[in-house]
């Protein structure tokens, strides 16, 4: 499957995808062929902050195990490759830090043109999931506090106004609480662009909640660095 087909089947209402989150410091040759097994849609590659990963090896390492697409979840310009089928273009609205605004896509731009690499321009928010994530770290931004709901939506709204094609709402890797139901579905009544949604979803209840409230894409990643085989549970919810 194309990005391009990707995309499209993103946008099918009450037909959600699953995604699964590769870290390139913890790469996992089991899972992608565990993955060939299961309703995997596409593997999302990247990090916030990588120490001895290489994106480009994860994405060829990918590609010869499985024909799934491998669709690149950058922290930053570094974490781009030509190899890739294609690219979540971030966004961190959910802060002020202008790097992580503009500044950074700047420099990504003439490499992403050169590469040739498809993307999908995506409004990125993080949601405080009840632990300091990496992505707060690395950014040096806050997330933004769930009891807060009307203010998320209205950001949520404001990025498919400037002309986001998607909304990735995220409780940081390994989140003691992922995003509430309640909150995936106010979002998803007031905006007509995918909602992808990810952060400490490692059970089939959560995943069913997430998928009922309205998630055209679910990602997971943390709980599969832990235990690899929670895949087939998962995977059975969609």
């Amino acid at each position: 499957m194309s990005f391009k087909s990707l995309i499209k089947k993103i946008q099918v209402p009450g037909k959600p995808l699953l995604a699964v989150l590769v870290d390139p410091d913890k790469f996992n040759k089991e899972l992608i062929l565990l993955a060939n097994k299961n309703k995997v849609s596409c593997f999302l590659v990247g990090g916030s902050r990588l120490e001895k990963g290489d994106v480009s090896k994860t994405v060829s390492s990918i590609k010869k195990l499985s024909k799934i697409p491998v669709v690149l979840f950058p922290g930053d310009e570094t974490q781009l490759c030509k190899q890739a089928d294609g690219l979540l273009l971030l966004s961190l609205l959910s802060g002020r830090n202008p790097d992580y605004l503009i500044e950074k896509h700047i420099t990504a731009a003439p490499i992403i043109k050169k590469m040739n690499l498809n993307y999908l321009s995506t409004a990125y928010l993080l949601i405080d999931g009840g632990k300091t994530s990496v992505t707060q770290q690395v950014t040096n931004t806050t997330p933004l506090n769930p009891l807060r709901g009307e203010y998320i939506i209205n950001t949520a709204v404001a990025a498919e106004q400037l002309g986001f094609k998607a909304i990735y709402l995220e409780a940081g890797s390994g989140a003691a609480k992922n995003i509430s139901s309640d909150l995936i579905k106010s979002i998803k009544k007031e905006i007509n662009i995918p909602l992808i949604v990810g952060g400490g979803i490692d059970s089939s209840k959560k995943i069913k909640e997430v998928i009922k409230a309205g998630a055209n894409m679910v990602v997971i990643g943390n709980a599969l660095e832990k235990n690899v085989y929670l895949l087939t549970e998962l995977s059975s919810c969609f």
